[in-house]
C-alpha cells in the first residue's frame, strides 16, 4: 500500500521505499507501522524499530528517523504505539509502561520475520518518552543487539516524581487520589474522560521554554499531525495511573553487554534523564550531548540529529 498521499511531516527520500504494515503485540493489539527500505534492496539487512515521541505518531519524528536510516541501508519500522495513531487498543489516548515496552518487542518480532532482514542484526531507537520504553524493552528482550535514544524521557519517573523529582509526597498522594476518584466516574460512564490538558492552541508568552518548543513542533506546520495526541488532543485523566508506581528503568544495567547510546541537547530541559540513565547503565555506553540544542531540535532538525553517528553506532554493533 503506497502511503505517499497521506500527511507526513517530511519528504520521503527518493532512494527509500515506504509500505504500511500491521502486526500484533503479545496482548493481541494490532499495531500499524511504516516499513522503510533502501530501494537498492539487499539481503540480510540490519534492522531498526523506532517509536516516539510520547504522544506522537509515525508520520512525525519516528518516520523522519526511519526515512534517514533507510538511506544508510537499514530496514526500519516506525510504528504507532498501542492506543494511539492508527494502532489498535481501547480506550484511546492512554499509555502503559508494560504495553508500550511490549510494543517494541512486537516490532522486533515483525522485523525478524522479514525475508530480507538478519534476525541477529536488530536494534532500537527510542525518541523522547519512548526512549525510556526502548531502554526497558532492550533490558528484557535479548534479541535487541543495540539501543539508542534521543531526547530521552523516563515517563515513569517524570510522572511519579515530577520534573527534577520535585513532587512532594503530598502532591503525589493528591494526584493519585484524583485519579482514583476519576475511575468511579469513568466506570459509571463506561468511557475514559480526556484530561483536556494538552498543548495550548496559542501561546501567551509566559510558558516555560520547553512548552514553547513543543508548541512550535506539534501545533505548527513543522510537525502538526491530525492523529497526534500532542497536536490535537490530550491523554485521559487516568493515563498516569500505572506510570506512577512501575519504574521502567529498574533493570537498565541488564542492557549490558549490549551497547547503549544516549543523545541529548545541551540546553534540553530533559537532559538529566539521559545523564542519569548513563550513570545507572553498565558499559558499553556512550552519552552524546549536542551543543546549544534543545529537546525538540532532535525531533526533526536534520542538521542537528547525528545520523552519521547513529549509522556508525548500529553498523558497528548489530552483529
Amino acid at each position: 500500500m503506497n502511503t505517499n498521499e497521506e500527511h507526513y511531516t517530511f519528504q520521503l527520500n527518493e532512494n527509500v521505499s515506504r509500505k504500511k504494515v500491521t502486526f500484533k503485540n503479545r496482548y493481541g493489539i494490532e499495531l500499524v507501522g511504516d516499513l522503510y527500505l533502501p530501494k537498492n534492496g539487499g539481503i540480510n539487512l540490519p534492522a531498526l524499530a523506532i517509536s516516539g515521541p510520547y504522544g506522537a505518531v509515525k508520520e512525525q519524528a519516528s518516520g523522519l528517523y526511519a526515512n534517514q536510516m533507510a538511506q544508510h541501508g537499514f530496514a526500519v519500522l516506525a510504528f504507532d504505539p498501542s492506543y494511539t495513531g492508527e494502532s489498535g487498543g481501547e480506550p484511546r489516548n492512554i499509555a502503559s509502561p508494560d504495553i508500550n515496552t511490549e510494543d517494541f518487542s512486537a516490532a522486533i518480532d515483525f522485523l525478524g520475520l522479514q525475508e530480507n532482514v538478519d534476525q541477529n542484526k536488530i536494534g532500537i531507537i527510542g525518541i523522547c518518552g519512548f526512549g525510556g520504553f526502548a531502554l526497558n524493552a532492550t533490558a528484557v528482550d535479548k534479541r535487541v543487539k543495540a539501543v539508542a535514544t534521543t531526547s530521552m524521557y523516563d515517563m515513569s519517573r517524570v510522572t511519579s516524581k515530577g520534573y527534577f523529582d520535585s513532587m512532594t509526597l503530598e502532591q503525589r498522594t493528591q494526584m493519585l487520589e484524583q485519579m482514583s476518584q476519576q475511575r468511579w466516574i469513568d466506570a459509571k460512564n463506561e468511557t475514559s474522560e480526556l484530561s483536556g490538558q494538552g498543548l495550548p492552541n496559542e501561546l501567551k508568552g509566559d510558558e516555560p521554554e520547553f512548552v514553547k518548543g513543543y508548541f512550535d513542533y506539534y501545533k505548527t506546520p513543522r510537525g502538526f499531525h491530525e492523529r497526534s495526541i500532542n497536536s490535537i488532543s490530550s491523554w485521559t485523566k487516568t493515563n498516569s495511573f500505572s506510570l506512577m508506581n512501575m519504574p521502567i528503568l529498574t533493570y537498565i544495567k541488564e542492557i549490558a553487554p549490549r551497547p547503549l547510546l544516549l543523545i541529548a541537547g545541551e540546553n534540553a530541559h530533559s537532559k538529566y534523564f539521559s545523564e542519569d540513565a548513563f550513570k545507572a547503565a553498565n558499559e558499553p555506553k556512550e552519552l552524546l550531548i549536542i551543543p546549544g540544542k534543545v529537546h525538540t531540535d532532535l525531533y526533526d532538525q536534520l542538521d542537528v540529529i547525528p545520523f552519521e553517528k547513529l549509522d556508525q553506532f548500529f553498523k558497528e554493533n548489530l552483529h
